[in-house]
């Protein structure tokens, strides 16, 4: 009989074998199992290959030595052989039919036999008055939820208010870090830099130089070297200051002479000194050489002219200080925080970042210009600090069942005092302090008075045990709900 030989591979799996099988044309398919690779069938597997073989009207075998796979194999009934050639010679064991079962005529009798087959109710689950009972109690039962969950009351309050009003004695100390319930708190400083330029008529009169002073010099020798002495050197006559204008060299040997032209170092008439009143040589070759004018110097000459004098700079930097003060004062109030309280006493300079006149001293002119950068400080307290100082003096004083407002803006200060300077170097002033406070209640305390009772003994209740004051109002929800609910999350209460 034909014979299909279908070896197997290691990658081979249920899938890929059952497919290989669906080609094979042949009554009998054989399974040869590699020698030296593993095939991953389980039991399972090769009872879905059987059927399918089966199936195709084809019988299964197969070809292996492995003992795991024979032993499956046998339990399911697939022949195994050692080899193809012995599977081809060898006469394969016939495959076992199954029997059709016949299907038996249905029982006439069945009808009778399923109504004696059910089971009967007893007598008394049947009796009316039983059935009444039950849906009675399966009523009182919803009802009883709906009483529970349905119904919902508020208590509605409305708690006595007042103003809250103290009056604290606050200082402000630089060497504070933090607030204190005595009334302390951090001295906070404020920089700020501003600019500006101011113009003035100059009144006053100077004298402008118009020609420097001329001479000549004779240098002396002390020594027995020769002394070289450059352009620029310096000589003078008590304040008076000359400088060569001409290079030269004193030869060797003490009283060797050598004169030079010289010029004053500043205009006018003050470089015209008289002969032999220059005697003074600046730096090292004060050492070597001597000097003296034997003629005096002359050609220096000055103008009178309008000029700004020490007064018209003392006007024009008053002017512009009063300027800037007056612009840092507005460029600090739009800098701070709304509630800082600002010590304008303390507003000083801290230090003159620049200051120009124009023109410079000396020069002519009919106009002074001055341009200054200024630096400003000045003092203050922080809103936060006095809001802090504030709630803890006020929280400390609070009436017995009362308790804070809500609100951000709910404290207002203001002080009653000037602030002035103690010994400490610490600012002292008298402050106010106002809020409104709220009568407090529990929440929990209201709920228990009500909960479960009538309107009307619950209005009771809230009357008896809650200030006058307080106005309790109780609203249920249907409105004709004559009851507070017993649940206490159906039940809230609510101020106004």
């Amino acid at each position: 009989m034909k014979t299909q030989i279908i070896t197997l591979e290691s990658h081979d799996d249920l899938i890929s074998v059952r497919d290989r099988l669906s080609w094979a044309k042949t009554p009998r398919i054989l399974l040869v199992w590699p020698k030296y690779e593993k095939v991953t069938l389980r039991q399972v597997d090769l009872k879905v290959l059987q059927r399918h073989a089966s199936s195709l009207g084809a019988q299964l075998g197969l070809v292996t030595r492995t003992r795991g796979v024979r032993e499956d194999a046998e339990a399911l009934g697939i022949p195994v052989f050692e080899s193809a050639g012995q599977a081809q010679k060898v006469a394969w064991p016939k495959v076992k039919r199954r029997k059709l079962m016949r299907r038996s005529a249905p029982d006439k009798n069945l009808r009778a036999k399923r109504e004696q087959a059910q089971v009967r109710e007893e007598a008394w689950r049947a009796h009316p008055v039983t059935r009444v009972l039950a849906l009675s109690i399966g009523v009182l039962s919803v009802l009883a939820l709906v009483a529970l969950f349905i119904p919902r009351a508020q208590i509605v309050l409305k708690p006595v208010t007042k103003t809250q009003s103290i009056v604290i004695s606050v200082s402000a100390n630089p060497s504070a870090d933090a607030v204190f319930i005595t009334g302390s708190l951090p001295l906070r400083e404020k920089r700020i830099i501003v600019d500006g330029t101011q113009k003035v008529i100059v009144t006053g009169e100077g004298i402008i130089p118009q020609s420097k002073a001329q001479g000549v010099v004779e240098f002396r020798n002390l020594t027995q070297q020769s002394v070289t002495i450059p352009a620029g050197t310096v000589v003078s006559a008590d304040a008076i200051r000359f400088i060569t204008t001409d290079d030269g060299v004193v030869n060797a040997g003490v009283d060797k002479k050598l004169e030079l032209p010289i010029e004053a170092v500043e205009g006018g008439g003050a470089g015209n000194v008289e002969g032999e009143t220059i005697n003074v040589i600046e730096g090292r070759l004060g050492l070597s050489l001597s000097v003296t004018n034997l003629e005096p110097t002359t050609g220096g000459r000055e103008l009178s002219s309008v000029q700004a004098s020490d007064a018209d700079r003392t006007r024009v930097k008053k002017l512009l200080m009063q300027t800037l003060e007056d612009q840092a004062r507005e460029n600090l109030s739009s800098e701070l925080n709304p509630g800082d309280l600002l010590f304008e006493k303390t507003l000083n300079v801290s230090q003159t970042l620049s200051e120009e006149y124009d023109p410079p001293a000396g020069a002519a002119g009919t106009q002074l210009t001055l341009t200054m950068q200024v630096e400003f400080s000045v003092q203050y307290a922080s809103a936060s600090d006095l809001t802090e100082l504030a709630s803890l003096a006020m929280n400390a004083s609070l009436p017995s069942g009362f308790r804070a407002a809500d609100g951000a803006d709910a404290v207002t200060m203001q002080p009653v005092t000037n602030p002035y300077v103690d010994g400490d170097g610490a600012l002292r002033w008298n402050m106010r302090a106002e809020r409104e406070i709220v009568q407090a209640f529990d929440s929990a305390q209201v709920t228990q008075l009500v909960q479960g009772l009538g309107k009307k003994k619950a209005q009771s209740n809230l009357d008896e045990n809650l200030p006058s004051a307080t106005l309790p109002e109780i609203q249920l929800s249907p409105s004709w709900w004559p009851v507070v609910p017993l649940l206490p999350f159906r039940i809230s209460v609510v101020a106004q």
